[in-house]
């Protein structure tokens, strides 16, 4: 360590990596989030796409509409009885 330049070198090198306002930890940090928000922005995106074909299906037929009121709200006509069948995995 008796050579200025090796030690001048070695303290820039620390200073970046861990004490400069744009260090490399948090940069790494900050890599992993962007990753996961461009995940989570592809999921919604998608989701969003899904919810708009199945809104624009529900609004242009009646019979979608009914089939959905039946199966997710188990709506039924006066006339008419429900059974529930729930599957069970073993």
């Amino acid at each position: 360590m008796k050579n200025k330049y090796v030690l001048t070198i070695f303290v820039f090198a620390i200073w970046i990596l861990f004490f400069d306002q744009n260090n490399m930890v948090d940069r790494m940090k900050m890599s992993g989030e962007i990753r996961q928000l461009e995940q989570d922005s592809q999921y919604y995106n998608e989701q969003i796409r899904k919810d708009s074909t199945r809104l624009h299906e529900l609004t242009t037929d009646k019979d979608n509409l009914e089939k959905y009121a039946r199966e997710q709200f188990l709506m039924k006509k006066e006339n008419e009885d429900v059974f529930v069948v729930i599957e069970v995995e073993e």
